[in-house]
């Protein structure tokens, strides 16, 4: 006997079966390694990963900080010693303001080897690196960390960079991104795209010093923890580098500046946005909403502690902070604050996201964290920034450059200099207009950068790696990539031959001098 499925029957057992094989082919294993000592880069990375959970896709993630609540298909493997390791250094970094560049470009530098070999320590990782796991790919976060490059090659699986700063030397090599310093500027000094002649050479002289010391004091002590806990592996750390299948950008070009990037260098910046704001605790909600004149809110991002602030430059917010009509929300650590104003409330959290997302919000008083700027941008919240350390300088000269923001030197903070830049920022209505533009135009994206970021994880596994992208020039040296050696050969065989030329004529016209002036002498002889 013949049986014949009804038509709709038909149809949804097809979908029930496609849907199920659809989810085994494409459910894929995913190890993160989010080993930074910052909530901030945690929050980034763990976007992408609970995006990545939430989609089928098994994750395991590597990180001093855990997901609450957990979720299915997420796994934590957590390294609490990097926290404590990390500890003394973050609490000295306002002191860290006082240093040179050069001074602070070393303290990064040794944090990160000391840091990286802590995390490589951890008996989860270890626990990890003894397993028989397998893994689809390896998404590491490129912060001071190259020997965790290991892991990928440990498991056989494509390297994944994410870089939470943006754009930075430590990423774009690893996927040959050109960074000309003509208008690509370093990121922990404050410079914009567009630079004076005195700036190229500022900038040029401090990317060469990043450049040697990376190369020559760095890289090599990076390498020499990888070969210590990988010794078994094939391939060094520095051709693992230069190998990653992709590198994932937490930035966007309307936050930044145009600058030139390889295809597999992808932006993704915001993708960690919350962009359905939730309701506010009751507290928080009223005292916003009580406000008639609005409210600034003020916080030093996650690894920036505001009890910290010295007392003094404390009291000199504090003077500012009394004298205003508006309302302010600070993020400050400790559960009392000397001298406190009434229009002040301090919270040792607050939901940062959902907080400039009100409309009453004018002001936001930041450190210029990257996270930080892309929220009040997407939210349409000018800044008034007192950068610290790293990249903080240039974000927040993007910002001035852009109109949408004020910056104040930490050094040289005071109540009068906060007071002044806060009344400028909330009256002069070009701020407002200026970053309420720039919001649009980050929102007027071809496809959200979460699901962008997901797409492109998911595309170098399924094209095995996506060595296709691979960009030729991380195969050549220094004298090859910038072609020096031709144009030694071009230049110097048109200029030989130019001046062979030239000396010949200067020959040829002599000679004809000198026999001229033999027949001109006769010529006069006959004459007389």
């Amino acid at each position: 006997m013949n049986y014949r499925f009804p038509p709709l029957a038909f149809c949804l057992v097809l979908s029930i079966l496609g849907f199920s094989t659809f989810n085994v082919v494409l459910a894929y294993k995913y190890l993160a390694v989010l080993p930074t000592a910052s909530k901030s880069h945690f929050i980034v990375g763990s976007a992408l990963m609970k995006a990545l959970a939430h989609k089928g896709h098994e994750v395991y993630v590597i990180s001093p900080f855990l997901q609450d609540p957990p979720i299915d298909n997420y796994h934590d493997m957590p390294i609490p010693r990097v926290l404590s390791a990390a500890a003394a250094t973050l609490r000295n970094f306002f002191e860290l303001n006082e240093r040179s560049l050069y001074g602070r470009i070393f303290t990064r530098f040794d944090l990160g080897i000391q840091l990286t070999e802590v995390a490589l320590k951890e008996p989860k990782v270890q626990q990890l690196l003894n397993s028989n796991q397998t893994f689809d790919a390896v998404i590491c976060e490129v912060s001071l960390s190259e020997a965790l490059f290991g892991l990928s090659e440990h498991f056989k699986a494509p390297l994944i960079g994410l870089g939470t700063f943006g754009a930075i030397s430590w990423n774009t090599d690893m996927v040959g991104s050109p960074s000309p310093p003509s208008y690509v500027p370093l990121v922990m000094i404050r410079l914009t795209d567009r630079m004076t002649l005195m700036e190229r050479v500022q900038n040029l002289a401090f990317l060469t010093l990043e450049k040697m010391i990376m190369e020559w004091y760095y890289l090599p002590r990076q390498a020499a923890i990888y070969r210590k806990y990988f010794p078994h592996l094939p391939r060094d750390m520095y051709e693992v580098r230069k190998n990653a299948a992709l590198v994932l950008l937490n930035t966007h070009v309307s936050l930044a500046y145009p600058r030139p990037y390889v295809p597999n260098q992808i932006e993704v910046g915001g993708m960690h946005i919350n962009r359905h704001r939730k309701p506010l605790p009751e507290k928080i909600e009223k005292f916003i909403n009580d406000s008639k004149h609005g409210v600034i809110y003020f916080s030093m991002g996650s690894n920036l502690k505001s009890k910290d602030i010295p007392v003094e430059k404390k009291n000199e917010i504090l003077k500012a902070f009394k004298n205003l009509k508006q309302r302010v929300l600070w993020k400050f650590e400790d559960k009392e604050l000397k001298d406190k104003p009434e229009n002040v409330l301090i919270s040792d959290w607050f939901p940062q996201d959902d907080i400039l997302a009100h409309k009453n919000v004018q002001v936001f008083i930041t450190h210029g964290g990257l996270l930080s700027t892309m929220e009040s941008i997407y939210h349409g919240v000018p800044l008034v920034g007192i950068p610290i350390y790293g990249d903080q300088f240039n974000n927040m000269a993007a910002v001035e450059n852009k109109g949408y923001g004020l910056t104040l030197d930490y050094r040289t903070l005071s109540a009068k200099s906060l007071s002044k830049a806060l009344e400028r920022v909330m009256h002069d209505e070009r701020f407002k207009q200026n970053i309420m533009a720039t919001s649009q135009r980050y929102r007027d994206q071809d496809m959200l950068p979460l699901d962008k970021a997901i797409y492109w994880v998911e595309h170098v596994v399924r094209q095995n790696g996506a060595q296709y992208l691979h960009c030729a020039g991380l195969d050549l040296n220094f004298i090859q990539y910038h072609n020096l050696d031709a144009m030694l050969i071009l230049y110097g065989v048109t200029a030989l031959v130019i001046f062979s030329v030239i000396y010949f004529m200067k020959l040829l016209i002599k000679g004809l001098v000198k026999t001229l002036k033999p027949n001109q002498k006769k010529v006069k002889e006959k004459r007389n």
